[in-house]
């Protein structure tokens, strides 16, 4: 595959992946003025949890940790007719698994739902609606894995258009449906399986055009599927690992008379806004940076892979750090105009808006762990990540059990984010052990000017906030938010100049895109 065509199609997914952001958004924000942070809101966040653990473990992160690789290499090994014969005998193989999987699902969803949610024991009303929702819901799993599984073949097949854009079609289902019927779990069960529906509904006809047909193979035995089978354990544990942790918050957040009410509900609010810049730019950089890791890795001295890790770090600080400070000055500004209508109250508002401040507070190490992690997987080190990734996840616990006593359930984001800024400083030394150093000091005070300019936006920002003050027409509350976060960008780049942070002069030269290090490693 040619530079020109990767380019054309990581635009492509990218492009796809903003657009279901943006409709993730409008999604959320619907639920939100419908539901408030109460009954229906907590029973969907919950219920919607369990069908998407399950597709990380067999569906996304196994396209690209075992389907894709494999698919990829024997498409051009051996002919047509045999590749597509490989298809089907996986698709024999996950569909047991998924047909099984989701049956138990449905009997066994209030034990699950008890397990996860363990604080609705004591709202029957509550504990009731999200079993039933959750029963309704899960076979979403068999629909969402098998699109996910026609994603991987495509993909195989270096076609990307309508998978990336198939997730795209859950949200407008949610959208939709929850408008027409309103309150109530009707129109979220509805559109959740309609949405999954489309997904898979959308894939077929592209597979079938590409050479696909539904066979029954003369056999279910063939070696690339126990090459699968070996690449799916370690993707699977370390997967569960961090589903754990999402979990982990769930079922602190359920517990009511400690935390609050609403508490899983606040929790999903605030952390989506979190993941909409990680999202964007921490998970692109992480899929970028990859290959490139994967070829300087080879080189004895590791002297390419360094540099690119300090570039990669830096980027992720030059962005991730004005956004982890101006979610913190304009939480309330933020989660008042997207949510603040309807059921979704001045208390949700205050509650969710102090749990996003807390969550902002890893933003930067949030993005910044997934660079150390790239550079120990190019390493062919998995291992290392995992170990980390389960010590933070005893750490989250331990956190939660300490903090949501004084903070409530802003003590349970506070959790989260030490968790990460931990997890990042123990990868981080974990790696130089491996490597050696690589221009931290320099990096380091590259970090503390973008903090200075962040700092120097956010007080901006915050001044803004309290100035400009349009009223007296539908969008004024948007409009008034929007030129606080423009002018904020502004003064950063301002700012930037000031503080040091890096020749502007550089975004627009050869020098910026090549890997040059954002800062002069000379400097001391």
């Amino acid at each position: 595959m040619s530079i020109k065509r990767i380019v054309h199609s990581s635009s492509v997914i990218s492009f796809f992946t903003f657009l279901s952001r943006i409709l993730g958004f409008i999604r959320d924000i619907v639920i939100a003025r419908l539901f408030g942070i109460y009954v229906y809101a907590q029973a969907f966040v919950v219920a919607f949890k369990i069908p998407n653990l399950f597709r990380d473990l067999l569906a996304e992160g196994s396209s690209n940790a075992a389907f894709v690789p494999v698919f990829s290499q024997y498409k051009i090994k051996e002919s047509p007719d045999k590749f597509w014969e490989l298809v089907n005998i996986v698709l024999r193989f996950i569909l047991f698994i998924l047909i099984t999987v989701t049956l138990l699902g449905i009997f066994f969803s209030p034990w699950i739902v008890r397990l996860i949610a363990p604080g609705f024991i004591y709202e029957p009303y509550k504990l009731i609606t999200t079993i039933r929702l959750n029963r309704i819901i899960f076979p979403y799993i068999l629909l969402i894995s098998l699109a996910s599984y026609a994603t991987a073949v495509l993909n195989s097949l270096g076609h990307f258009s309508i998978p990336a854009f198939a997730p795209c079609l859950l949200n407008i289902s949610l959208i939709l449906f929850t408008l027409i019927f309103g309150e109530g779990i009707k129109g979220l069960a509805l559109g959740v399986l309609v949405g999954g529906v489309l997904q898979l509904a959308v894939q077929i006809p592209v597979l079938y055009k590409k050479g696909f047909r539904l066979i029954r193979p003369r056999t279910l035995r063939h070696p690339e599927l126990g090459t699968i089978k070996r690449l799916l354990l370690p993707r699977i544990f370390s997967t569960c690992i961090y589903q754990l942790n999402n979990f982990v918050d769930s079922i602190f957040g359920s517990l009511g008379m400690i935390v609050g009410e609403g508490g899983v509900a606040i929790l999903y609010f605030s952390y989506r806004l979190i993941q909409f810049p990680l999202g964007i730019f921490s998970n692109a950089l992480f899929q970028a940076i990859l290959p490139v890791f994967s070829v300087e890795a080879l080189e004895p001295a590791f002297e390419r892979l360094k540099k690119t890790l300090s570039w990669g770090l830096g980027a992720v600080f030059f962005v991730m750090v004005p956004c982890s400070i101006g979610f913190m000055i304009l939480a309330k500004p933020i989660i008042s105009t997207l949510f603040g209508e309807g059921r979704f109250d001045l208390k949700a508002v205050e509650l969710t808006s102090g749990a996003l401040f807390f969550y902002s507070m890893g933003l930067s190490f949030y993005g910044a762990n997934k660079i150390l992690q790239a550079c120990f997987f190019s390493l062919k080190d998995t291992l290392t990540p995992t170990k980390v990734a389960g010590l933070a996840l005893i750490l989250n616990i331990i956190l939660n059990t300490i903090l949501m006593f004084p903070l409530r359930i802003m003590g349970l984001a506070f959790a989260t984010s030490l968790s990460g800024i931990i997890t990042f400083f123990i990868l981080l030394s974990l790696l130089i052990k491996k490597i050696g150093g690589f221009h931290l000091k320099e990096l380091g005070i590259y970090f503390l000017r973008i903090i200075f300019a962040g700092l120097g936006m956010g007080l901006v920002c915050y001044g803004l906030n309290g100035v400009i003050n349009l009223s007296g027409f539908a969008l004024a509350k948007y409009i008034n938010l929007g030129l606080v976060i423009i002018l904020g960008l502004f003064s950063y780049i301002f700012f930037c100049f000031i503080f040091g942070v890096l020749r502007l002069k550089d975004i627009y030269s050869r020098r910026q895109f090549s890997k040059e290090l954002p800062f002069n490693i000379n400097e001391s």
